[in-house]
This record gives C-alpha cells, structure tokens and sequence, in this order.
C-alpha cells in the first residue's frame, strides 16, 4: 500500500475493505477517503475474477471530478473507465456501458433507473456489479436515491440471494439523525449502517498522524450586538400589521412573531387554508406576508437594500385581480418612497456586515495568497454578497476577487455545470480568491485549501458543519461564525459541536459490538425498514386510488378558476406531467421561450405558460414540444389547487396527489388529436 502513496490512517482503514468486507470509511474532509477507495478498486481489480466496479456520487459535478482527479490517474492505464451523468450520452445505453467498462463512476440516479429499466441496452442487474462504492453514503436514509438502491440489495440479501456486490460507503460523518443522547445516536449509526449493510471503520492506530495530516482550523465566533435601532425593520412589521388587521385574522389563528422562520410556518399554513377554504382574501394576504417575512429574514443577514429590493421583485411581477391585490400592492406602493430612505440611511446599517467586511480583512492581504469560502444560506443571499464585495472599497483594495457558486438547475439564480467547472478552476489557478457559495461547496468539491471559511446566517446540522470546517486546510487556517449575540446560529453552532462530538462517541459503541451482536442487530433493522416500507407503499397506493382522476378538477392557486380535470394530466417518461387536453390551451397565455443547458432525446422546451383568467399571470409551467410534433404543457403542480368530492386540497409534488395520473402513450396521443394523419 505504501507504493501507491497512502498513509498509515488509510492503510488502516481499507483493511477490512481489501478483505472483501462491506465496509463505511469514516474520515475527515480532507483525509482522502476517496484515495483510499481508489486503491480498494485498484486492489479489487487486480483480484477479483470478472471484476466490475460501479463508483456512485450524489451530485452531477462530481462525476468528472472523481474520474479525472483521483480514478482515471490511477486506473486508467491498465482499466477500462467511463463516466456517466444525466449530462453525458451514455446514460441512454447504460447498460453497455457497465458490460463493456471495468470501472464506472455515474450519479446514483443513472444506476437506479438501470436497475429498473427492461431495455437490454440501459438494464443493469446488481449482480452484475463486483464493488459497489457509494460516496457521502451518509445520505443512504429516508427516500434518498441512495437508499431506494441499496433498498434494493438489502431485499435480494434477505432473501438469501448470493450475487451481490461488495459495499464500500465514504463518509466524513453519519451524524445523529438529530438525536441529542447517545443510545438514540447509536441507533441512528446503526440504522446507516443497516442501509448500507456495512460495519464503520475509523482510524485507531494512526489517529495522532490523521491529527497531523488534517489538522483542524482555529475556530472564532466573530459576535455583533443586535443593532440598538432597526427603523427599516420597524416599518416593515408595521406594514406587516396592516395587513394582519385588513384580513381579519380566524380567531384560531395565533401567528408567531415576525420576521423567524416559525412566523413563516405559520404563513404557509395560512396560504394553504386560504385555498381549501374558497377564501382568497386570506391566502394572498399570507403570500404577501411571507415575502414582507422574507424580507425581514435578509435585513438581518444583510444589506437593508437587499431586503427592499427583494420585496420590490416581487411586487413588479403582481397582477389585480380584485380588492384584495389593490389593498396589498397600494400598500406597498404608498410606502415606498419612506422603505427607501430608511434603507439608504447608513446609521442603521446590519452590523454583521460591518462584521464580516473585519473577519475577511484580518486574514486577506494585497499579496494575493489567501483563499477563503463564504458560506451562505440562499442563493439570493449569495448574489447579494457578492454585490457587496465588488462594491466595497476596503475588500477591493484587500485584493479580494469573489464570485458565486451555488447548485446547477434552471433559472436566473442557477448555475450550469460548465459555469460551476469553470468558477472552481478560477478559484483553483487563483484568479478568484473568495467563493460565496451554498451548501454545494460543503460536500466533496475539489476545492484548493483555504485558509479562511466563513459561515454566514446559517443554520444547518452538525454534518453540514463538519464538512465546511474541513474547507479550512491551510496552515493556521481560520473557522469564523459571524452572527449576532445570543442568535439561533450562535446556538446551533455550540449545538453541533456537541453534536459532532457525540457521533464519535455513538461510533465507537457501534464498533465495540461484537461482530455476532452487530450483524443480528443489523439483520433486524434491516427487516423493520423493509416491512416499513412496504407498509408505506401500500397507504401510497390506496391513497393514489382514493378519487378518480375525472373526478378531480384543477384550480389555478392565484385566481381559483378551474382550468382542468385530473383525467387530463398524463407522466410523460417518468418525469413530466403534461395536460393533453387541447381545449387546456384556452386557459393559459405564452410568455418566453425556456433555455435550458442541455438538450434532451425526445423533447426541447417551449415558451412558459401562465394563467390567463383576465389579469391573474399565475405560472404554471411551460410548453414541451414532443417528438417534434406535440405541444404538450408541463405544468407544476404547487401552482394549482385541485378540487375533490371530499373537498379543496394542496399539494407540494405530484407524488402527493390523491388520484393515480396515466403514463403518457404518444400513439393514443396522436389517435385522439389527429386521426386524419394517422390514416
């Protein structure tokens, strides 16, 4: 092993792995698990008749990054690699894929659908697979995809089938599944494990080199008093009781204090209430709260400015539709010449980011050499740093170059993956040396050593917090909190450090078991969660068949008109649920053309699509064209509420609707809107 570079911690932790073992290596951020497994792979290959590795990483960045950086390096010589992604062409054919290659690494994603895909060409068994290796395999919980997977293989091993592939899971932490005592703790790493049907292991022997190899950053609660004046603050929760009065609160309705995340819980369940109950004054008085909540939450993490302009987007994009809208917007409207002479007035400024610009100068100096991470709740939040940094004078002349990296999707406040590519090599070739980011940058990215992270009005769990700590690897690198006396961050930062510290404890009973006390008590858990399971896919399904699609209309959730019937959305390949009906095309008006950042098999975006009930413009989706012939709307369903025999529901996803939606036939399709062409 020492030929191939490892240090004794590795050596110790792959011992068991290389004995053919399912095996979780728990490591720290930065103490190279991902090397370790590189040389398990290596290992296996080399021993293993018909050997067939399948590496699974939970984010699509980090396919490429685990097949350039650490696997083909290694392997790629003497091994067939490949590397699959929802962005890559492969993934259509999978399954030869697999056949043809040694090794691949792909998304968790890709292999699932492989596993229940019948075309021969993407189909996958798992006893195809020799070594599964499963990255933050701490995410195998719940309905991860991770846990569908090895849902999976935990089902074929009870059933006492034989062909399964070795696990090897990756993990900086399991955490405690929010558990705050140590038996309950235990049972949550147990219940990983039983997932993952593996043991943990941890470095014993070498942990005072580990100590040394990875040391931790000098850790500082850079603390601010609450400003002793929030005129701006002031004023929004005076509007805000404007608006409490105007809508004539239910007398069962208690709703929390302004500006906290419990007040926006509260919202929330106000809006949905709203819709059930026909009452439409009361569900946009609370959308509307919300976003004047909203804006409360960003005065307190950053610039007043920020939180006015937050409102003014979003009352640019409001339509009336009746005396309601004309209360809400004149509201705003007749207040927003006072909201922004209060958020101009430097006095009562956020002290935090008086804060934050003394946390960034103390360690950024003219010559170029530091590298630090902001870490920031939304991605809003994070344009908004990145604003001010380009705009203030004292971190411009620090030399601090910043920019933004958050997750890849669709819209404004996304990034593509090549922009996501391109912002990290930046940051690596030194170009940039401040990454404002959200929790993407936490978790596995190949980022260059900092020696400053910053966590910025979050918060998050215990491993969350572990993994952006292990961000600041540089020598006497700096972990900084700013947050405000007394604050829920400053809380719950104290709280996962005795989270983190509780983990190792929960870990270390976990290994003094005796391996025939491990193995029943996984056995057992394992049966519990598949019974479980099944249990849940049963309610699932009887609440799937509990109405009729054609019993059910949909209502636009802005204006409440009734645009659809259940019996006309179709799931078109699994993914998208489209109206078929044609006359739904009367319902809706057509706005911009979508751009997405990659193309599709069988299908290219269209324009969006809004309600066009008179002045409403609620967004449903947008427009899909089929095979190049059909126009179909792909339409969300948070934007509608639906109405059944038993009443008005909402819904978050589509999984949630109470009545079993069709799979998409494009042949009935056609049948039934152009019969002349089929004949």
């Amino acid at each position: 092993m020492a030929e191939f570079g490892l240090y004794g911690y590795q050596e110790e932790v792959v011992e068991r792995a290389l004995k053919g073992e399912n095996i979780i290596i728990w490591l720290p951020t930065g103490g190279g698990k991902t090397r370790a497994a590189v040389y398990v792979a290596k290992r296996h290959l080399e021993t293993t008749a018909n050997a067939k590795v399948v590496v699974l990483v939970n984010k699509v960045h980090l396919v490429e990054q685990h097949y350039s950086k650490e696997f083909h390096p290694a392997l790629g010589q003497h091994y067939t690699l490949e590397q699959v992604s929802g962005e890559i062409d492969e993934k259509d054919f999978f399954g030869l894929v697999v056949k043809e290659s040694d090794l691949v690494i792909c998304t968790a994603q890709i292999l699932y659908n492989a596993l229940n895909d019948k075309e021969e060409a993407k189909h996958v068994e798992l006893s195809d697979i020799t070594l599964l290796i499963i990255d933050e395999c701490h995410h195998t919980h719940k309905e991860s995809v991770y846990n569908k997977l090895m849902r999976c293989y935990v089902e074929k091993k009870l059933k006492g089938e034989r062909r399964l592939p070795q696990i090897l899971g990756l993990t900086a932490s399991p955490g405690t599944g929010g558990a705050k005592i140590l038996d309950k703790a235990v049972e949550h790493v147990l219940q990983i494990c039983a997932n993952l049907d593996s043991a943990i292991v941890s470095t014993k022997n070498y942990a005072p080199e580990l100590k040394e190899k990875v040391p931790r950053p000098v850790k500082t609660f850079d603390i601010v008093e609450k400003r002793l004046q929030d005129p701006f603050g002031d004023h929004l929760k005076w509007m805000m009781n404007l608006i409490h009065e105007y809508m004539n609160l239910p007398s069962d309705v208690k709703l929390r204090e302004c500006g906290t995340q419990e007040y926006e819980a509260d919202v929330v369940l106000l809006e949905q209430r709203g819709v059930r109950e026909n009452n439409r004054l009361l569900a946009q008085c609370a959308l509307h709260l919300r976003q004047y909540n909203d804006a409360l939450l960003i005065n307190d993490t950053l610039r007043m400015m920020d939180a006015y302009r937050s409102l003014e987007d979003f009352y640019s994009t409001k339509t009336t539709i009746d005396g309601t809208d004309l209360f809400l917007t004149g509201l705003f409207e007749e207040n927003q010449v006072e909201l922004v002479r209060l958020a101009v007035d430097s006095h009562f400024e956020n002290p935090k980011m008086a804060q934050l610009e003394n946390t960034l100068l103390k360690q950024f100096e003219p010559d170029g050499k530091s590298r630090g991470i902001i870490f920031s709740k939304t991605r809003k939040s994070t344009h908004c740093l990145k604003d001010w940094v380009l705009q203030n004078r004292a971190l411009q002349a620090a030399g601090i170059e910043a920019d933004i990296l958050t997750g890849a999707g669709n819209g404004i406040t996304y990034m593509t993956q090549n922009e996501q590519a391109g912002t990290i090599r930046s940051f690596r070739q030194g170009s940039l040396n401040l990454l404002i980011s959200t929790s993407v940058a936490e978790e596995g990215l190949d980022i260059p050593e900092c020696n400053l992270v910053v966590r910025y009005g979050l918060l998050t769990n215990e491993i969350a917090q572990q993994q952006a700590s292990g961000r600041a690897r540089a020598k006497n690198s700096q972990y900084s909190v700013v947050a405000q006396s007394g604050s829920r961050e400053v809380r719950r930062e104290l709280t996962n450090e005795y989270l983190e510290e509780l983990t190792g404890r929960a870990i270390a009973k976990v290994q003094e078991m005796s391996p025939r006390e491990f193995r029943a008590k996984l056995t057992e858990l394992q049966k519990q969660a598949i019974l479980s399971y099944k249990l849940e896919e049963t309610l699932r399904t009887e609440k799937k068949s509990r109405y009729s699609p054609s019993t059910i209309q949909l209502l636009c959730r802005n204006c409440f008109k009734p645009v659809a019937s259940g019996s006309d959305i179709k799931l078109l390949e699994k993914a998208h649920f489209v109206n078929v009906n044609p006359d739904f095309a009367k319902h809706y008006k057509a706005g911009v053309q979508v751009v997405l950042p990659k193309s599709f098999e069988d299908w290219e975006p269209g324009r969006r699509i809004s309600c066009n009930n008179g002045n409403c413009s609620k967004e449903w989706g947008y427009e899909m064209k089929y095979k190049k012939a059909a126009i179909l709307p792909n339409v969300g369903i948070k934007s509608f509420a639906l109405d059944t025999p038993d009443g008005r529901v909402t819904v978050k996803k589509w999984k949630d609707v109470p009545f079993t939606v069709e799979d998409f036939n494009f042949e009935e399709y056609c049948q039934e809107n152009y019969p002349d062409f089929l004949d």
